[in-house]
């Protein structure tokens, strides 16, 4: 048994076809074939059902491949282990970015990462947070941005910044000739929010203290805050905005934005990754990167942080 045949295996677990996993491996498929038929024959079973269209895996091979991930993720880290010794920075580092965090920072801080580090692939993955959690634990993504407290005892967690909530509140809205908005003036009925899945939306509702809408005038599902903004306008409600979604507003949109009174609410974004991790060098040089550029962004203080976790487990 070898490593290359188990890296044979995953391939064709994932695309389920002999020859598209040939060439993911960059082999011909009769030695991708020979090799796995090699590795079935030493172990005395069948890890594949190749009378299946698309092929599949048998009983026995589910479990294979959930041990083969291991050992791969495992003999990767002797590598990571050699890299961290020699203070190495570069190679593959795969990062998860929830979705309302992608669009804000991403940009703030790309550029200037690749040009410090040119030897690192940097390969970014939009996920939402029970993805970045179930990736980190399988080892598929060596890191995320994210917003915390997770309060997962295999997760780490390196504080990046402190996010306020903005209101966005437009002319017709009873909030809109207020100055600045309290938690209490808030009432989840007319707050537009963001589907089912997004932990900005949980936020909200730990925020409002409140898990059912009283009543359902219409019901949506929109996955990002520029189509909120438009509904805000069009008199279907106010929306709450993470403070650096603010910054891309025009003008003229600038003027339904309504801070909210000390101690303003606000996200905490953070730098999360397995307690495991070997790439330490690869994390921190993100970490410095996203520190230097974020700093002169945003710079809050006596804010009071909403959980992202889901609402129900919400603590008074």
């Amino acid at each position: 048994m070898t490593i290359t045949q188990l890296k044979y295996l995953l391939a064709v677990a994932k695309y389920k076809n002999f020859t598209l996993a040939s060439k993911k491996c960059f082999v011909t498929q009769p030695t991708l074939s020979m090799q796995i038929q090699k590795l079935e024959n030493e172990l005395g079973i069948q890890i594949f059902n190749r009378k299946k269209k698309p092929i599949e895996l048998t009983t026995i091979g589910v479990e294979i491949i959930e041990q083969a991930k291991k050992i791969i993720d495992e003999s990767q880290r002797i590598k990571d282990i050699v890299e961290q010794q020699k203070g190495f920075i570069g190679g593959n580092f795969k990062i998860g970015i929830i979705p309302t965090i992608t669009p804000t920072l991403l940009p703030l801080f790309l550029k200037t990462f690749i040009k410090k580090h040119p030897k690192v692939n940097l390969i970014i993955e939009e996920l939402n947070t029970s993805e970045i959690i179930l990736k980190l634990k399988e080892g598929s993504i060596d890191a995320a941005i994210a917003a915390t407290p997770l309060e997962k005892e295999s997760i780490k967690e390196q504080l990046l910044y402190y996010e306020p909530f903005v209101g966005f509140i437009a002319e017709k809205h009873r909030l809109f000739k207020k100055d600045k908005i309290t938690v209490n003036d808030l009432n989840i009925d007319d707050i537009l929010l963001l589907e089912d899945g997004h932990c900005f939306k949980d936020s909200i509702l730990n925020l409002c203290k409140s898990l059912h809408r009283n009543k359902e005038l219409f019901q949506l599902t929109i996955g990002n805050f520029n189509t909120l903004i438009k509904l805000s306008k069009e008199g279907f409600g106010m929306t709450l905005l993470p403070y650096l979604q603010t910054l891309d507003l025009t003008k003229k949109d600038q003027r339904y934005l309504k801070e909210f009174k000390k101690p303003v609410p606000a996200r905490e974004v953070s730098l999360i990754f397995h307690k495991s991790q070997l790439k330490m060098q690869l994390i921190n040089a993100l970490k410095t990167t996203i520190d230097s550029v974020i700093r002169g962004v945003i710079a809050f203080s006596d804010v009071k942080i909403i959980s992202p976790l889901h609402y129900n487990n919400y603590k008074k």
